[in-house]
């Protein structure tokens, strides 16, 4: 009987033993999966920023007479980046052609008028790069012309813009987009900017380009 309680009582001081190392087995459980449940909500958060914040429709700018695309949105909405594929009908041209443009907007103030639903973004500014998607153009000079014969690309152009928007924020019962913006820019490109430094009688007309847009927000 003495050696059974003896067995018993070395049990008991075992099972008592094991008790905090079960809790802190128990709680290395919980800090895992609350580790994991914010790595997978951190996994996802990141997954839907990569899902575009709105539509774009432009008209002009050097990018075609006609572009489409869509946008995403961060740092306070104060940034945008676009990708927009554009079209440039025949014109005097042998064949159609596509560009593509990669845009980056900035705007350093968003107003709202009154107690509406309109605001209005007095500047809106930024750079794009435009490239014609078509093997005519090219991006190194082809070796059938003498070195450095051209100094530039035919097909990539890079250009600083500036301008306004105005928008109306959709209320939620009629809601299908969030906001439809109206806009306009004044743009140059690399080339014609060049030439209006070094040629005097160049005027404003010949390197600046007025173009319009839409912007439909989704979320």
């Amino acid at each position: 009987m003495s050696m059974k309680w003896s067995i018993f009582k070395r049990m008991f001081i075992l099972l008592i033993a094991c008790i905090p190392f079960v809790s802190y087995s128990r709680d290395i459980q919980t800090d895992s999966l609350l580790f994991h449940n914010n790595k997978a909500k951190k996994y996802a958060y990141r997954w839907q920023q990569l899902i575009p914040r709105y539509q774009k429709l432009q008209f002009a700018g050097s990018m075609g007479l006609l572009s489409v695309g869509l946008g995403w949105e961060y740092g306070r909405d104060h940034w945008e980046t676009d990708l927009l594929f554009g079209f440039i009908p025949k014109f005097e041209d042998e064949e159609a052609n596509i560009t593509f443009t990669l845009k980056q907007n900035y705007i350093p103030w968003d107003l709202h008028l009154g107690k509406g639903n309109w605001s209005i973004a007095p500047l809106t500014t930024g750079l794009y790069m435009n490239s014609i998607l078509d093997d005519r153009f090219w991006k190194k000079e082809p070796r059938k012309y003498p070195d450095r014969y051209y100094k530039f690309s035919t097909r990539l152009r890079f250009h600083i813009f500036m301008g306004q928007r105005i928008t109306y924020h959709i209320p939620d019962s009629k809601r299908l987009h969030k906001s439809v913006s109206l806009f306009y820019e004044l743009s140059t490109c690399d080339l014609y900017f060049i030439s209006a430094v070094s040629n005097k009688a160049i005027r404003a007309r010949d390197y600046l380009s007025l173009s319009f847009g839409i912007k439909l927000q989704v979320f």
